[in-house]
């Protein structure tokens, strides 16, 4: 849940060729995309077997529907997410209405039972609860939603036993938590260890590693996957290497871009996880699924990749 506006004129110098091949996207050059697709990485829901597409796209910032060319861009950057083999999409009813924006782009493009929504509840209340679940359901025109997520542990004792009804019922198909906070991180894991949760949402980046000392190997052992939010750290990343070439190392991983760098390390922590970076540009959507195809680092390349970083922060 990265706020795209704070990366845009970084990641604007840094993805070179990023307007042209967003042109070529928005022209229907969609073949090369396309042909990827069918071979893109994935991860495994422990608990179903289920694979998803390694990345994922925030909608924190989808918030207006007001602006014709803002609403344009947000369809053309679907479509681009679609169209190179996303699936994933992470929402929350208190984006504003990014619920019904990103409702309505699907349903116009027609890609509605192509994508996996994740979406949030966020009221201590059990009956608030539940009037805010099946506004989602509403927003969605569904009878059943991907994936339901306890927003920044709020209320979690009394959502989590709503959830698990409603997912025996049907009406959700995953249950998990959030947070994006260190701050919340003993909490998170006393609930991890007393729930049985299909998925967890956390913050992790290069920038920000701690989850990796205990929350990416309690989701592993007790078999939940992991979305992992602000994988840019709010574009602290890229305004860190605003003025750094990528290094030959990059090579080893097949990552043509310092996002696509910074996207392959989180997707191959020790944990199933799927960054879902907030994004709002077709060209950025493009890019991000570049980390999609090739080599994922290695622990020694892991190393190499901290150590470059550490040095810039």
């Amino acid at each position: 849940m990265m706020n795209n506006d704070k990366m845009e004129l970084s990641r604007r110098e840094l993805i070179k060729l990023g307007a042209v091949a967003g042109v070529s996207v928005l022209a229907g050059g969609w073949s090369l995309l396309q042909a990827q697709s069918d071979s893109l990485m994935s991860i495994t829901i422990p608990s179903s077997g289920e694979k998803l597409p390694a990345v994922g796209l925030g909608t924190r910032d989808y918030r207006s529907d007001n602006d014709p060319s803002e609403m344009q861009r947000f369809r053309q950057t679907m479509q681009a997410f679609h169209t190179g083999g996303g699936r994933v999409i992470d929402t929350s009813p208190n984006y504003g209405n990014a619920e019904n924006v990103v409702s309505g782009l699907l349903r116009d493009l027609d890609i509605r039972d192509d994508m996996f929504i994740a979406t949030k509840v966020d009221r201590e209340d059990a009956e608030a609860g539940k009037k805010r679940m099946e506004n989602s359901l509403e927003s969605f025109a569904t009878s059943s939603i991907d994936l339901m997520q306890v927003h920044n542990l709020r209320g979690t004792e009394a959502e989590l036993k709503t959830m698990q009804a409603w997912k025996e019922q049907g009406r959700l198909r995953y249950i998990g938590i959030t947070t994006h906070s260190p701050r919340q991180y003993k909490e998170m894991e006393a609930v991890m260890r007393k729930h049985a949760l299909d998925f967890v949402q956390l913050n992790y980046s290069l920038a920000d590693r701690g989850a990796a000392q205990r929350l990416l190997p309690l989701a592993r052992d007790r078999g939940m996957a992991v979305l992992v939010n602000l994988p840019f750290a709010r574009g602290r990343l890229f305004r860190v290497v605003a003025d750094q070439s990528l290094p030959g190392w990059a090579a080893e991983m097949d990552a043509s871009s310092w996002g696509q760098v910074f996207l392959k390390y989180v997707i191959s922590a020790p944990a199933e996880t799927l960054p879902i970076p907030g994004t709002t540009k077709p060209h950025h959507a493009i890019d991000n699924l570049g980390a999609l195809s090739g080599r994922l680092p290695d622990a020694g390349l892991r190393l190499q990749i901290e150590k470059t970083i550490d040095a810039l922060l």
